[in-house]
């Protein structure tokens, strides 16, 4: 395995800590994120959160499978051997695309409305951004660095079976021959017998 892939097994630990989160919809989203994604466990802070609707928007009710768990401090959330990552638009912090995810991770995301404080930053292991134009909102930037996790390890599956699993109950399509797939196939036959021909 190369040195910039992780290996998503089941001895590799993911935390999201959600810093006072204000948005039912932003913590069920990042609830349906760490289900998509295999996060063991969703932590936050803060009072807004238990003030407003708790979990409106987790349609898939991740929260039977994953934790969703109240810390007064979120640094009391990370597990021996697991690297902070703190995940906001902080100067200095490294371009998500360059960023090599550790093995156990919690990541901690800023509130929707402030920052993650500067004693945080200065414990954190590493900081991390995701380089858009104007900020995405809580949920968007959950499923953004999980989906980069995953996309880095290369040990997503890669089959139907993953597909007919996640996919709505509704969908049955499926892909039958798609026109520049055959056109690749014909190419790469085409400039095999072009190599022939001038190898003869």
């Amino acid at each position: 395995m190369s040195e910039n892939k992780i290996d998503l097994t089941s001895q590799s630990r993911t935390i999201i800590a959600l810093t006072n989160p204000k948005s039912s919809t932003n913590v069920g989203g990042a609830m349906r994120a760490a289900g998509c994604y295999d996060a063991q466990k969703v932590v936050y802070s803060g009072e807004r959160f238990n003030r407003s609707v708790r979990l409106a928007a987790d349609t898939q009710k991740v929260h039977e499978i994953v934790p969703l768990v109240h810390y007064e401090d979120l640094l009391s959330a990370l597990e021996p051997g697991m690297k902070l990552v703190c995940v906001d638009l902080i100067e200095g912090a490294t371009p998500l695309p360059n960023f090599e995810h550790p093995q156990n991770a919690m990541y901690l995301f800023g509130p929707e409305d402030n920052t993650i404080k500067q004693q945080v930053i200065n414990k954190a292991d590493a900081v991390v951004y995701v380089p858009t134009i104007g900020c995405m909102n809580l949920a968007a930037s959950v499923n953004v660095i999980l989906y980069d996790r995953l996309a880095k390890s290369q040990l997503h599956q890669q089959d139907n079976d993953l597909i007919r699993s996640s996919r709505d109950k509704n969908n049955k399509v499926k892909i039958k021959a798609l026109k520049y797939k055959n056109n690749l196939i014909k190419e790469a036959k085409n400039l095999a017998r072009q190599e022939e021909s001038n190898n003869s």
